[in-house]
C-alpha cells in the first residue's frame, strides 16, 4: 500500500505532457510541395527502367528521349515546384513548421535519392560495357560508383536535417545558405546527365564494340563530381540565395544584361546552360571561400593587448 501511494503521489505531481495536434493544413502550398516529391519519385521509377527505351513527348511525337533524360527533366520540374511552394505560402500567409518539414522530406526524395540513383544507373549502364583490366581495378571502380551514390544521398539527408534545425522563419535571414542547397547540388548532377544524354545519343549506339571516352568520363568523372557535390552540401561554405537576392532589390543595367544573356543561352541550349549555371554556382562558393581564407591569413586579427 505504501509503494502504491508513492507511485500515485508521483503521477499526481507530474505535469501532463502536451501533445500538439495539427488541425489545419494550407492546401495550395502543401499540394505544390507534394508535387515536388511526386516528380522525384516518378524520376526514380523511370530511371530504373531500361535505358534502351525511348519516350516520345505528347506535343512532339517525332522527338524522343531516353529514360535517363526523362528522369532528369522530372527532377527539374521538382525544382520548379520547390521554388513555388515557399513563394505561394508567403503570398497567402500560410507559412508553418509543417510546411517546412514537408518540404524537407520531399527534397530528400527529389534532390537526394533521385540524383544519386540517376547517377548510379547511368554510370552502371556504361560500366557494364567497359572491359576494365585488371580485375581489381574493375571491382574498385564499381564499388566507387556505389559508394559515391550512397554518400551523396546521406549528405542530402544530413543537409536538410541541419537546415530544419537552423532555419529561421524570417525571410530576411534567407539571403544565403550554409553549404550548397540541395536543389543546386541536384542540379549539378542532373545537368551533367542531361548534357551527356544530348551528346551521347548522337554517337554510335553499339557500345560493346566501340567504347568511347564519353563512357570513361561517365564511369569515373560523374561519380567523383557527385561525391564532391555531396560534401559541399554538408560543408559550411556560404552560398547566396540567388532568387531572394535577385527579387528583393533593384539591379544595375549590367545585371539586367547578364540575366538577359542567360535567358538567351537557355533558349539556345538548355542542357549546356544548366551545366554552366549549376556547376558555376557550385564553383563560385568554393572559389569565394578560398579567396576569403587567403585574405584572412594575409590580414591576421590583432591581439587583445596590441589593440588596447
Amino acid at each position: 500500500m505504501k509503494i502504491r501511494s508513492l507511485r500515485q503521489r508521483k503521477t499526481d505531481t507530474e505535469t501532463p505532457r502536451k501533445i500538439k495536434r495539427l488541425k489545419y493544413i494550407a492546401v495550395l502550398p502543401s499540394f505544390i510541395t507534394l508535387l515536388n516529391g511526386a516528380f522525384g519519385f516518378i524520376a526514380i521509377i523511370i530511371a530504373s527502367r531500361s535505358p534502351v527505351l525511348r519516350y516520345s513527348l505528347p506535343l512532339m511525337p517525332r522527338s524522343s528521349m531516353t529514360s535517363f533524360a526523362v528522369a532528369g527533366y522530372l527532377i527539374f520540374l521538382a525544382m520548379i515546384a520547390d521554388m513555388l511552394d515557399g513563394r505561394v505560402a508567403r503570398l497567402t500567409r500560410t507559412t508553418s513548421s509543417f510546411g517546412g518539414q514537408l518540404d524537407s522530406l520531399c527534397d530528400v526524395i527529389s534532390f537526394g535519392i533521385g540524383p544519386a540513383f540517376l547517377m548510379f544507373k547511368l554510370s552502371e549502364f556504361h560500366f557494364e560495357h567497359l572491359n576494365l583490366q585488371p580485375l581489381v581495378f574493375s571491382v574498385l571502380a564499381g564499388r566507387g560508383i556505389f559508394f559515391s551514390a550512397i554518400i551523396y544521398a546521406m549528405c542530402a539527408v544530413v543537409r536538410l536535417a541541419r537546415f530544419n534545425v537552423e532555419n529561421e522563419e524570417d525571410e530576411s535571414a534567407h539571403m544565403s545558405f550554409s553549404g550548397i542547397p540541395s536543389p543546386a547540388a541536384a542540379g549539378v548532377v542532373v545537368s551533367l546527365v542531361l548534357l551527356h544524354q544530348q551528346f551521347f545519343s548522337r554517337g554510335d549506339p553499339d557500345l560493346s564494340q566501340n567504347p568511347t571516352s564519353v563512357e570513361l568520363i561517365t564511369v569515373f568523372g560523374l561519380p567523383i563530381i557527385t561525391l564532391l557535390t555531396g560534401i559541399l552540401m554538408v560543408s559550411r561554405i556560404r552560398y547566396p540565395h540567388v532568387a531572394n537576392q535577385l527579387l528583393r532589390s533593384k539591379k544595375t543595367p549590367p545585371t539586367l544584361l547578364a540575366i538577359f544573356a542567360s535567358c538567351i543561352l537557355i533558349i539556345w541550349n538548355f542542357q549546356l546552360a544548366m551545366v554552366i549555371g549549376f556547376c558555376g554556382f557550385a564553383l563560385f562558393g568554393v572559389v569565394r571561400w578560398i579567396v576569403l581564407c587567403i585574405l584572412r591569413k594575409g590580414h591576421p586579427k590583432p591581439e587583445a593587448g596590441a589593440s588596447s
